[in-house]
């Protein structure tokens, strides 16, 4: 049965306290393990991601301040930042890496003996973090998405809320390698769905404006990849897509929560809290190399009926049903 919630009013305070969370240093807190934890996007981003993992780390037995000390960083969705970021902690000898999506690869080429929890990561073993899921074998592992099928199954839920669906744009970072590999699925899935597909590259934030400008009047609805600078755009993104009355599908939540449509893919607070078990496991005395690289469990299926009537799009009440959760 999908679940009521309003606007989430919360994530702008609670990404205010990110932000002006104390940078412990390592001669203050000498006794401590201390955790390097690399944001890729903003703080606000990142906010519910950042509870969840603390709150876990709590339930656990660290407690910041008392036997824990955490070092907050963020790129901003910028991606030369995660290598300056990474250095930065190899410099701090931090005891563990704490990171998701492309920041990981920025962290291992820093460090081959800092241990790295990826709190999300695609294809972690096509993309060389780790040599298998069953033994990583090096000083990394975390959760890995290994659906290949993830983006048919958007495409399809897509067309069920978007009746006549025929064009769709493809919005993509192309300098992350795993966008570029999610971007192909989608358009593989939707030439076996008859889709005309559009797509709408982008390297910077001021290459999003100009991308929808050049599909508008010629798509139907818009597919979001998600990566550390779509999520610093998300809101922009949104309120492009609205002003263009576009159906946007998105593969998270905190997404739709800032304004996007749909999004259906893997709980990322269920991620980040298993996040901290593999933290626990390490600062306890486990090797990364010997812990098994696990896969998101829990998917959501998330809309946003207040974006829906924004764009004139009628929901039925039989799709809201199938829904995890419906913001309104």
């Amino acid at each position: 049965m999908a679940s009521h919630i309003g606007r989430r009013k919360f994530l702008a305070t609670l990404g205010g306290a990110a932000a002006a969370w104390p940078r412990a240093t390592r001669a203050q807190q000498a006794a401590m393990p201390v955790i390097g934890f690399l944001g890729t996007a903003t703080p606000s981003g990142w906010g519910q991601w950042v509870a969840a993992t603390e709150q876990r780390l709590r339930e656990l037995g660290w407690i910041v301040g008392r036997n824990l000390a955490i070092e907050y960083r963020w790129a901003d969705g910028r991606s030369e930042r995660y290598s300056e970021i990474a250095e930065e902690f190899v410099h701090l000898k931090v005891d563990v890496i704490l990171t998701s999506g492309g920041a990981v690869l920025a962290a291992k080429q820093a460090t081959s003996t800092i241990p790295i929890v990826f709190a999300v990561a695609v294809d972690a073993v096509g993309g060389g973090l780790v040599a298998s899921l069953a033994r990583p074998g090096g000083n990394a592992t975390g959760l890995s998405l290994q659906f290949s099928d993830l983006a048919g199954k958007r495409l399809e839920l897509l067309r069920e809320f978007v009746p006549g669906l025929s064009r769709l744009a493809v919005l993509a970072n192309i300098t992350y390698p795993a966008t570029v590999r999610e971007r192909d699925e989608v358009q593989v899935a939707a030439k076996t769905l008859g889709l005309q597909i559009t797509t709408m590259d982008i390297r910077q934030a001021r290459d999003i404006a100009p991308a929808f400008d050049a599909v508008k009047g010629h798509i139907q609805a818009a597919y979001i990849c998600a990566d550390a600078l779509v999520n610093t755009n998300r809101i922009h993104i949104n309120i492009l897509a609205a002003g263009a009355r576009l159906p946007t599908m998105h593969g998270n939540r905190e997404y739709v929560e800032a304004g996007g449509l749909i999004s259906y893919g893997p709980n990322l607070r269920d991620s980040f809290r298993r996040a901290a078990d593999y933290v626990d496991k390490i600062l306890r005395g486990a090797k990364p190399a010997e812990l098994p690289v696990e896969q998101p469990t829990k998917f959501d299926l998330v809309v946003n009926v207040i974006t829906a009537q924004a764009i004139g799009l009628e929901i039925p009440p039989t799709l809201l049903a199938r829904a995890d959760e419906v913001i309104e």
